[in-house]
């Protein structure tokens, strides 16, 4: 949590060069205290784990949050009961007259297909404007972030040789963000996509920053001028055994598709994965749900709009 000090005080400049959270007397009187809302768009076919993935790491939190689940109505599920559905899931229709002070959009194994020929491609348009005026953060995931770069910018995806897979190691452009506080210099993210996006489209865009990268994966973490979107394009949430299930799955399956890099020890899908990527994860997401939600939504979310931003609470405006 953000230390409170006297407004003006000059140690504030050197806190901020520090990466130290610190919040004048103002702001922190102007706060109350709710739990925040956050809801989850799940575009993943194995919805409970995706959603038992993401919950596993929103919950190391000390913040009380609530959550809503959804599901597109332009596309119906096959791998998750209709039960699972109907208890916990609702359409975009039933919560889109409801704000939020974040949400997060999944990824979807949909990556090789067109954006416009997703059969679900309209109503995500249609969730993704929603957004931007009635959800205070939004965190796009995987193909969710390659979507949303695509519908809010215009950038492209391009196919990979060969699918990125594995375990690779990452490194911050911008240490004083927020949202990679406490991280090493180096950290390992699971990446499992056919598809990227590319630095010279992104720089093009002057409202986008560059977060983090990899040599060997490429971009990571994006962030918009606003700082009221993330997009991140591994799969920080997975499970120790998630790349083996995929593994093995197109292995059954007779797909072409290499041993995870980063994986198994000495690169022998006999032996336990080993998880490199549990603390950064964590760190990921309670960064976001602290410094990009918590601190920044209006305790009335009935003010919620589109014009407000995090600059003045982080420095710069990217």
């Amino acid at each position: 949590m953000p230390i409170k000090i006297p407004n003006n005080l000059p140690a504030v400049n050197i806190l901020e060069k520090e990466n130290i959270f610190a919040m004048d007397e103002d702001r922190a009187y102007a706060q109350d205290i709710r739990p925040l809302r956050i809801l989850l768009l799940n575009l993943m076919p194995t919805k409970i784990v995706t959603e038992t993935q993401l919950l596993r790491l929103l919950g190391n939190s000390p913040l009380q949050v609530e959550f809503d689940f959804i599901y597109t109505a332009t596309y119906e599920p096959k791998n998750t009961s209709q039960e699972h559905l109907v208890k916990f899931y609702e359409t975009f229709n039933d919560v889109k007259t409801r704000k939020y002070d974040g949400m997060i959009i999944t990824g979807a194994p949909v990556e090789q297909i067109p954006f416009e020929e997703v059969v679900y491609w309209q109503e995500l348009c249609e969730i993704m404007d929603w957004s931007r005026r009635n959800v205070y953060s939004t965190l796009h995931i995987c193909w969710g972030a390659q979507a949303a770069l695509y519908h809010h910018y215009g950038i492209p995806k391009y196919n990979l040789a060969q699918k990125m897979f594995g375990v690779f190691p990452h490194t911050v452009n911008i240490k004083e963000k927020m949202l990679f506080r406490g991280f090493d210099d180096v950290f390992y993210v699971p990446h499992s996509r056919h598809t990227e996006v590319r630095r010279e489209d992104i720089e093009k865009i002057p409202q986008l920053c560059i977060l983090s990268e990899s040599a060997e994966a490429g971009i990571y973490a994006i962030i918009d001028k606003k700082h009221r979107h993330l997009f991140i394009t591994g799969h920080s949430e997975y499970d120790p055994l998630t790349l083996k299930a995929e593994y093995d799955r197109d292995v059954g399956q007779g797909l072409p598709i290499n041993i995870p890099d980063n994986y198994y020890p000495n690169d022998d899908p006999r032996q336990t994965p080993v998880v490199r990527w549990r603390s950064a994860a964590n760190l990921l997401f309670s960064n976001w749900l602290n410094y990009y939600v918590y601190q920044g939504t209006p305790f009335d979310l009935d003010k919620l709009n589109d014009s407000g931003d995090l600059s003045g609470l982080y420095g710069d405006g990217i």
